[in-house]
């Protein structure tokens, strides 16, 4: 294969479809959607990584795997004759067709925010009747980022509060009932209202909560590796210093990588 057909999307199909043809790569042919399932959901982390990174080198090569992932899951599709890669390409091209009228079609949006209004009131045309609003969100998705969406979702509908005072207020009742509760279920009953308060306080200030916390985890990480680091020069073990010591290096790991 010439090097300059490399750069094709349909060589790229072709690749795909030959790793699983008889005669190809024995791991390739014995994956199922199941088996490859978990590599989808990390490539998908892999290029939040990079996002986070601000690496234009790392995003560009995982946004390749992410594709291999989609790629593989529609040569699979293909094989039991539900469907083709150029059928998910018609799909979604039509989706954005029919989503955004105001640029493919008659209708005119000011801004962002009557964008959003339209695509929820286009979404409700499409759905089946009967079928819920909040039935299309995957219940699979990490708790915090499903939170957002069915919130999101209600809150497009008028079921919000009128302003953020509300949900302030709210957040700090459900930490009074979790300081009341008594059982190990009801805390955990609390506990939950209380994340989904705090999703709902996140939503109100437009703060994606799950790359806020994934955010906060990293630099947690960073800083305990400079304490790690700086107790290997002092050559004392972490496990040996009075919390206030812990407490000190970890002032200090902060400033070093926050100055």
């Amino acid at each position: 294969m010439e090097q300059e057909d490399l750069g094709g999307f349909d060589t790229l199909v072709h690749i795909v479809a030959r790793l699983r043809a008889p005669g190809g790569c024995p791991w390739d042919r014995k994956q199922t959607h199941a088996s490859i399932k978990p590599y989808l959901i990390e490539e998908a982390y892999e290029v939040l990584q990079a996002l986070d990174d601000e690496n234009g080198e790392k995003l560009c090569e995982e946004l390749g795997d992410l594709l291999l992932q989609i790629l593989l899951h529609a040569q699979m599709a293909s094989e039991a004759g539900e469907f083709e890669m150029r059928d998910v390409v018609r799909g979604i091209a039509a989706k954005l067709i029919r989503r955004h009228p105001h640029v493919f079609g008659g209708s005119k949006a000011g801004d962002a925010e009557e964008v959003a209004q339209e695509w929820e009131m286009l979404k409700q045309n499409e759905r089946k009747e009967g079928d819920s609003l909040l039935s299309s969100v995957p219940k699979g998705m990490p708790a915090l980022s499903y939170s957002h969406s069915i919130q999101r979702r209600v809150a497009g509908v008028g079921f919000d509060w009128k302003e953020s005072g509300g949900v302030l207020e709210k957040l700090t009742e459900e930490v009074g009932e979790l300081e009341r509760a008594s059982t190990p279920q009801q805390k955990i009953h609390e506990f939950g209202d209380i994340l989904f308060a705090l999703v709902n306080v996140a939503r109100w200030q437009e703060v994606n909560l799950e790359e806020a916390l994934r955010l906060a985890n990293e630099r947690f990480c960073q800083r305990f590796r400079c304490m790690e680091d700086s107790c290997r020069e002092q050559g004392v073990l972490l496990r040996d210093l009075s919390f206030d010591e812990l407490n000190a290096l970890w002032d200090e790991a902060k400033r070093e990588l926050e100055g």
